[in-house]
């Protein structure tokens, strides 16, 4: 299945979950991490990304991230 339009598809993965320590990151429990989705361009992976960012705000360990899944699928994009 591919898109009715001519944009190229570039996935994009936002996660998140409270870090043991704000200067590394590791995970406090790797059960709890939220897999807010996969998106088909950075544009809609982030408008995501600051909805839970901005749920979470008041968690100072709290941190979400968007993973560029297109380039570890195909690392020449």
């Amino acid at each position: 299945m591919t898109d009715s339009g001519d944009k190229k598809q570039l996935l994009h993965l936002v996660f998140g979950g409270e870090l043991d320590d704000l200067s590394k990151v590791d995970f406090r429990d790797l059960n709890k991490l939220d897999i807010v989705g996969i998106f088909p361009d950075y544009a809609t992976a982030l408008t995501a990304w600051k909805a839970k960012a901005q749920q979470t705000v008041d968690n100072a360990h709290m941190r979400y991230f968007i993973v560029h899944m297109h380039r570890l699928l195909n690392p020449a994009d």
